[in-house]
């Protein structure tokens, strides 16, 4: 039913955007933010006959904590080739679809507000509220910031929402209007505000900008905490990113 490689692309795409220190796109795919967190340095993608190449760029990443993504935009052994070559696999991340005009709607909080930043709410709020959510230290703030500040989008390719409680943000989303689909990102909600519905309405609020602007498809990575959250929306898993330490 899903075409699986336009939301590999979206997620190319997004993870790219944080390539503020360095970037490839190509045979490899590689991004590095300089934050000090797995997810926001890595290697996206190795095709066919590029391990070897993949093997030397990715001493771009030399000090940084990095994962690989082993996913159907790799050639089929690459999880087998860097198991051999000593890597690890610690985790996978479903990759999750739903058609945009079979959305379930879920139960929110009444007061429950949901804006675009930056507006009221400030870049820099918005960080601040995902970075406990991510695991990203206190300490690596201000370079999460700029890594934020930097990304090359285009107008209107990414649009952040925060979610409003109680006169602050306490929730955040994305949506990367790229490939042809809407990928979304960055759902989090503060740890004292979970299992009120806050994740599924910043969700929503992503599909619902999606849907006026034409698209059908939404794409997301979930974590295991969202995956059931997701599902309840309508949401499917549609491939599978197994994640390597190397």
């Amino acid at each position: 039913m899903y075409d699986v490689e336009p939301q590999l692309a979206n997620n190319r795409d997004y993870w790219l955007g944080y390539g503020r220190a360095g970037r490839l796109d190509g045979d490899v795919t590689l991004y590095r933010s300089d934050v000090r967190h797995p997810q926001l340095n890595g290697v996206l993608r190795v095709r066919e006959g590029a391990l070897e190449a993949a093997l030397t760029e990715v001493k771009r990443l030399d000090g940084l904590p990095r994962m690989w993504w082993v996913g159907p935009d790799s050639y089929p052994e690459l999880g087998d080739d860097l198991a051999a070559a000593g890597g690890v696999q610690v985790g996978a991340i479903p990759v999750m679809a739903v058609a945009l005009d079979r959305v379930t709607e879920l139960p929110s909080p009444p007061d429950l507000s949901i804006v675009e930043v930056p507006g009221v709410y400030s870049l820099r709020e918005w960080v601040e509220s995902y970075a406990p959510s991510m695991g990203v230290t206190p300490d690596q703030l201000e370079v999460d910031l700029l890594m934020e500040q930097d990304r090359p989008d285009g107008p209107g390719e990414l649009v952040r929402f925060a979610a409003l409680l109680d006169g602050k943000v306490v929730g955040t989303a994305a949506l990367l209007d790229r490939a042809g689909v809407a990928g979304v990102y960055v759902v989090t909600t503060r740890e004292e505000y979970r299992r009120r519905g806050i994740a599924a309405a910043t969700t929503a609020a992503a599909l619902d900008l999606a849907r006026l602007r034409g698209l059908r498809v939404a794409t997301l990575q979930a974590s295991e905490a969202g995956a059931e959250v997701y599902r309840r929306m309508g949401f499917e898993t549609v491939a599978t990113y197994q994640i390597f330490g190397l």
